[in-house]
């Protein structure tokens, strides 16, 4: 005997799908926005319970691993960053913000950096600055990048767009100012990641 099951619609069904799949989105979003609080207050490590949770619920929601990545770059687990960050980017390759936070992954310390995850760097900040070319951390760090490198015309270069981007920039207005004046600025030695 063939068992037949019938393909009439389950109203029911839908209905209770429709609800849970509300109820995951509404926690997604609660979890993210718990989340971003702790992050705002300096929170990185309270942060990655909420994080993790709501990116295993949406693990395709660039805002959930952007501020996960975020809370892995506070408390410099850098590789653990890396991959969640590279995933986002392939899911939104126009998000400027996707591609700022994975340079912060790849550089790392940038007084432990080596040349490889530089130009890593390098490479996702300048993509950072194709889609927004108003982001004055992007020209900061590439500064600092250049100026660790001896490059020091195309860290003043850098230094000099974060200054017009963000004129109260401080610290680029001051790494603009020592090499405008020749102040010997010997970049730190690159060193294992």
């Amino acid at each position: 005997m063939v068992s037949v099951q019938a393909l009439t619609p389950q109203p029911f069904r839908r209905k209770e799908a429709v609800g849970k799949a509300l109820d995951s989105a509404t926690r997604v979003i609660d979890l993210l926005n718990e989340g971003a609080r702790l992050l705002a207050t300096q929170r990185p490590g309270e942060a990655l319970t909420p994080l993790r949770e709501a990116l295993l619920l949406a693990p395709d929601n660039v805002s959930v691993a952007i501020n996960l990545g975020g809370a892995y770059i506070m408390q410099r687990k850098y590789r653990q960053a890396a991959p969640i960050l590279e995933r986002a980017a392939e899911l939104e390759p126009d998000n400027a913000m996707v591609w700022l936070n994975l340079a912060a992954a790849y550089l790392g310390r940038l007084e432990l950096s080596t040349r490889a995850t530089q130009d890593q760097a390098i490479a996702a900040f300048e993509k950072a600055a194709q889609i927004d070319p108003n982001l004055h951390n992007v020209h900061y760090n590439l500064g600092l990048i250049y100026r660790d490198r001896g490059e020091m015309a195309r860290a003043c270069a850098h230094f000099q767009r974060a200054v017009e981007i963000a004129p109260h920039d401080r610290d680029a207005s001051h790494w603009l100012q020592l090499l405008q004046q020749g102040v010997s600025t010997e970049p730190t030695p690159t060193g294992n990641d």
